[in-house]
Formats: structure tokens, C-alpha cells, sequence
């Protein structure tokens, strides 16, 4: 049994507090995309971990994988791995061997091409962490790869042929006085050590043949998508967008196990109540102007600050359109719906239930983000739920939750076309109402 979880708007919807509820019943976590800028944080027993590249489920005693579709700051997950086993845990990561590396020159060149668009208004918004520039050079066949560091011989090689590419382009392009990010021997010399630990610490696999086996042996995985469909390279809202593929075809693809296998289980699209994301790029149904009060509130009440960067958050009414457009580009089978604990208590509560464009009513987002940034959101209005003790909501069940936010929620399930399996009305595990669990089907 296969279970993959995805997000179906622009990232920071709660899908590491899904991954920790129903990780319980995998045997396997694997990350199939993204990098140390996928922020997640997960809430048990009151302890909070935040996470950026470590699977959620390594929080529940679960093996966790980070596939070949993962670019890996290996620095990044010695810290997280370390930390978590300072807290008395005992993490179990496994990191494919095809995963690609990011070096210390990715993170430079990151943050200085991201300043030199930022007059022209492309800028995505980055978390300047290095990941677009390293699945660039991934797509560009001068990558390093995690298998790359555990042979000294092979990593030199790759080195000695990238670095004085990097180094030129910082200098000659960019202008600046290339240090220690483009040293070929201290880059060596640490990343060799680095490959020393994996593999004394038998982190490595070969991603595609480690799940299988788990799956022939009968046992279950949860795929873990990081950011969200509407932010995916190929299917989001270019250039506004991550580097990699967090729909659920990527999980075929960031992992090695084949699509008919992941087809045969569930896809979870995991819903925010209303809409939020870091970054820059248009946002119809965004809070501003006379909104803005309204904007401030429902980020201070949901804690809309990016987890990795701290940033905070655009605010916005929930874009029905783009969960439609996710619905078909993820073939989502049920739906995971989030913090309508944030709206109880407003004065109004509103969606963004199709899009005018040039006259037209439009259900669906159209291909190019100039087209997307002027559609015109056709709201619907709701009637509005009060504040009540969400964590006897959480205990006593669905039926228990306000019956206009349960009429909101029914809306949902009617354009979707799916089921919802839970419903988030807090942070902590205990706070999340399950229907049901996806991998009981």
C-alpha cells in the first residue's frame, strides 16, 4: 500500500502534521522532491520539531528516505539528524545515492542571482538556500551526487570540471571575488569527509531498490511531497515557482518506484482553509488594501511565518480554481483540510470560487501566470462559525465541528470531486480529526 501526500496550493499547508498522523501506519517515509527550503513543523504531546529536511515521519520511529528527485545539503541534515538525536530520538534517514548534492557554490550563486532579478520583478523569492541553482546544474549533467562523495577519486574529478565554471561565472558574470564556496581543495576536503560519514553511518541506498523491496515485502510507504502543486516547475505558476516537481508525479519519478505503483494507492491533497505563501508573483484572491487588518489577524492567529526563513506569509481567501486545477494535475483521491480553527470568530468568510477574465468565468487557472495575475476572483460568501474549544472539537469528532464550518467544508468535497480523511483544527497531532486513514482503504 502506497499513500502520497501532496500539497494542492502553494506550499505551507500542514502536510508534516499528515505525514506524522498516518506515518504511524507506514513502515517508510520518502521524500520524493526539494531540498533544506521545505520547512515543515510537527506538533506531538506539545513538543514542537521543525524540520527542513528530514522526513516528518523520522518523529515517529519510522526509516525515512530522501529519494533521487531530493537535492540534499548534507550539512543541513547531519544538524537535524544530530538535533533530534539530542531530544532522545533516534532518527533512521536513508539518502538515495542519485540524490543530487548542494555545494557551497550553490548557495552563493543562489543568493546573488536572486538580488540581480530583483529589479526586474522575476525574482522567486527564494530561500537562498542554494536548491534552484543545484537542480540546475542537475538538468545541466555537472551535478554532484551523493554516491559521488562516498568514491574520493570521482568527487575530485567532478570538482576539477565544475568549480572553475562556478568560480568564472561569479567573477567574470557576477562580479564578485570568488572565496572559499569555489575552492576546489577545501571543498574537497570536506566533502569527502562528509561522504566518510554516510557511509559509516550506512545512510546510502539505492532509492528505487530499497522501496521496492519494502513494497514486495508487503509493507506500506508514505510519499512526502514538499511545497505545493501550484508552486511545481512544470504545472505552477511560473517563474514564481520551486525547481523541482512536488505533484504527485514526482513521487514516481524522485524515487525510483514506478507510477503504476504509486497510481494502484491514495493521493492526499492537503487544503489550508485560506490561502497563504512566501514570496513574490501574483495572488488574486490576496488580503490588501482595506483587508489588510483581516490579513494581519489571520496570520498572527495561524502563525503564517515561513518555518525555514521566518518570512511572513501572504495572506488570501481560499483559490478554488487552483484546488481543481491540483485535483486533476494530481489525480487526488481524498482531501486533508486545515486550520478552519483559524477562521473561526470573523466577521466574514470568504472563497474565490472562479476567476473573470476578460469577461470570462474561468473554474480552473490558466496556463501562464500573466493570465493568472489578471483574473478578477468571483467570491462567495459563507456564513461565518464562532471561536469554541477546538480541543474538545478534536476529541468529540467531526459532527462537533460548527455546523457552518462543516457546510464550508461539504462545499470543498463538491467542487474537488473527493473525500476528505481529516480535518485539522490545530497544530498538534492530537488536534487533527481523521475520517479515515488512507492506508485502510
Amino acid at each position: 500500500m502506497t499513500v502520497t501526500i501532496v500539497g494542492s496550493q502553494l506550499g505551507d499547508e500542514g502536510k508534516g502534521a499528515l505525514v506524522d498522523l498516518w506515518g504511524g501506519d507506514a513502515d517508510v517515509v520518502a521524500r520524493y522532491q526539494g531540498g533544506d527550503n521545505a520547512g515543515h513543523t510537527v506538533v506531538e504531546d506539545g513538543d514542537e520539531y521543525k524540520l527542513s529536511l528530514v522526513p516528518s515521519g523520522a518523529v515517529r520511529d519510522k526509516v525515512g528516505v530522501l529519494g533521487n528527485g531530493c537535492v540534499v545539503n548534507p550539512k543541513t541534515l547531519f544538524s537535524e539528524i544530530d538535533e533530534l538525536r539530542d531530544r532522545g530520538l533516534d532518527p533512521d534517514v536513508r539518502v538515495a545515492r542519485r540524490a543530487h548534492v548542494i555545494m557551497p557554490y550553490h548557495r552563493v550563486l543562489d543568493g546573488i542571482e536572486e538580488e540581480a532579478k530583483s529589479d526586474s520583478d522575476l525574482d522567486a523569492g527564494t530561500t537562498g538556500r542554494g536548491i534552484g541553482p543545484t537542480y540546475e546544474d542537475k538538468a545541466g549533467r555537472r551535478g554532484i551526487r551523493i554516491g559521488d562523495l562516498l568514491d574520493p577519486e570521482v568527487l575530485r574529478d567532478r570538482l576539477e570540471y565544475v568549480v572553475p565554471q562556478k568560480r568564472a561565472l561569479a567573477e567574470d558574470v557576477f562580479g564578485i571575488q570568488a572565496g572559499e564556496a569555489f575552492d576546489i581543495d577545501a571543498i574537497y576536503e570536506e566533502y569527502r569527509a562528509i561522504g566518510e560519514r554516510l557511509e559509516r553511518e550506512s545512510m546510502t541506498v539505492n532509492a528505487g531498490a530499497f522501496l521496492a523491496s519494502h513494497v514486495d515485502a508487503g509493507e506500506s510507504v508514505l510519499f512526502e511531497g514538499a511545497q505545493g502543486t501550484s508552486i511545481d516547475i512544470d504545472h505552477g505558476i511560473y517563474p514564481y515557482v520551486t525547481s523541482s516537481n512536488p505533484t504527485a508525479g514526482g513521487a514516481a519519478t524522485g524515487t525510483g518506484v514506478g507510477p503504476t505503483v504509486v497510481g494502484r494507492g491514495e493521493v492526499v491533497g492537503i487544503v489550508k482553509a485560506y490561502l497563504s505563501r512566501v514570496g513574490t508573483g501574483p495572488l488574486p484572491t490576496e488580503l490588501t488594501g482595506d483587508d489588510e487588518d483581516l490579513a494581519d489577524c489571520i496570520r498572527e492567529k495561524g502563525g503564517e511565518f515561513g518555518t525555514v526563513t521566518g518570512r511572513p506569509r501572504r495572506i488570501g481567501w481560499l483559490d478554488v480554481p487552483m484546488l481543481r486545477h491540483a485535483a486533476r494535475a494530481n489525480g487526488i483521491t481524498s482531501l486533508a483540510v486545515n486550520h478552519i480553527d483559524v477562521l473561526a470568530g470573523l466577521d466574514e468568510v470568504k472563497v474565490g470560487h472562479s476567476y473573470d477574465l476578460d469577461g470570462e468565468e474561468l473554474l480552473s487557472m490558466p496556463a501562464t501566470t500573466e493570465r493568472w495575475g489578471r483574473c478578477e476572483p468571483n467570491l462567495r460568501e459563507f456564513e461565518p462559525w464562532p471561536e469554541v474549544d477546538w480541543a474538545a472539537v478534536a476529541a468529540e469528532g467531526y459532527e462537533s465541528i460548527p455546523e457552518n464550518a462543516r457546510e464550508y467544508l461539504d462545499y470543498l468535497v463538491e467542487e474537488v470531486g473527493a473525500p476528505i480523511y481529516a480535518v485539522g483544527v490545530g497544530p498538534d497531532r492530537a488536534q487533527t480529526i481523521e475520517l479515515q486513514n488512507p492506508f485502510e482503504q
